[in-house]
């Protein structure tokens, strides 16, 4: 079923992301995460686009394998790194033909190693690019990348508004953001990009705090930042890995709580390919139900 749809028609829309595994061991830890979160009955699953720009990886694998053998609501990532546009096209044409309905058009980060993104020869250099080659060809409900504290590239955030409202015409029918600790900053973000134009589902990304030194390399390589009390508690905590994850599931389900109460259509988790943290935080959220007192969508 089409994501734009599934949000016309649920909720809030609890959806969760995974990476592809680079060997047969990964894939039984994600299938045994999977296993679990299939529980919790998402409205959709994601799955990153090869790890630093690599291509060749288990995306479209795991997609497939999530659709046929779960029942599950897959959508690929897709982006420009490494291809032409004729390898770009023949990648989708598989997508279709494995019956996939939804893509994440992203531009894609530097190979690793590399701090400078550069198009490949007889490629494309812009997710809104991508968006466009998607939606001119292919009957795939598009979503697209957005960030509450703006681009790391982008002058700023009008700038950044701008590039985003050209992705929503360039066939973009739902955002996912980049993941934040600050609720404003979140809400902020949305009130800017109304005022943009921009009327589209703005999904708020979510991980989970379950490793100290993990999230403090996340936040740098994004561009996000970490409210100075909950780096405090964090640190306070960073020799012991128990507690570090209790304020981290604690956290996020006050954050999600709060995000949900005040009109976000939904959450979509980042779940580093385990299960115990976003199970924790769902059953909480579904205990509380704050949507319950949402005034008004965001």
């Amino acid at each position: 079923m089409r994501i734009d749809r599934i949000l016309e028609e649920q909720r809030p829309c609890f959806s969760f992301e995974f990476f592809p595994p680079k060997d047969d061991e990964g894939m039984d830890r994600l299938w045994e995460a999977l296993t679990e979160l299939r529980r919790d009955d998402p409205a959709f699953v994601s799955v990153t686009y090869n790890a630093a720009g690599s291509r060749g990886g288990r995306t479209l694998e795991v997609v497939k394998r999530m659709r046929s053998e779960l029942g599950l609501e897959a959508m690929a990532h897709f982006t420009c790194i490494g291809s032409t546009v004729e390898e770009l096209r023949a990648t989708l044409d598989e997508m279709r033909s494995a019956g996939v309905e939804n893509v994440l058009a992203l531009r894609g980060d530097p190979p690793r190693g590399e701090t400078e993104w550069k198009a490949t020869p007889g490629g494309l250099r812009y997710s809104t690019e991508l968006a466009a080659l998607i939606a001119e060809s292919y009957p795939f409900c598009i979503g697209a990348a957005c960030f509450p504290e703006t681009h790391p590239e982008a002058v700023d955030l009008a700038h950044d508004i701008g590039f985003l409202r050209e992705k929503v015409d360039a066939g973009a029918s739902f955002l996912i953001t980049q993941l934040f600790f600050d609720n404003d900053l979140y809400f902020r973000f949305v009130e800017e990009a109304r005022a943009a134009g921009i009327g589209v589902p703005i999904i708020p990304g979510i991980m989970p705090v379950t490793n100290f030194g993990q999230i403090k390399r996340f936040t740098e390589m994004c561009g996000a930042t970490i409210p100075s009390e909950l780096d405090r508690e964090l640190g306070a905590r960073a020799d012991d890995a128990d507690a570090v994850r209790d304020l981290g599931v604690a956290y996020a389900t006050l954050q999600c709580s709060d995000l949900l109460a005040r009109g976000a259509p939904g959450i979509h988790f980042y779940t580093l390919n385990k299960s115990p943290a976003t199970k924790a935080i769902l059953a909480g959220l579904r205990a509380a139900r704050p949507w319950d007192r949402a005034l008004a969508p965001a």
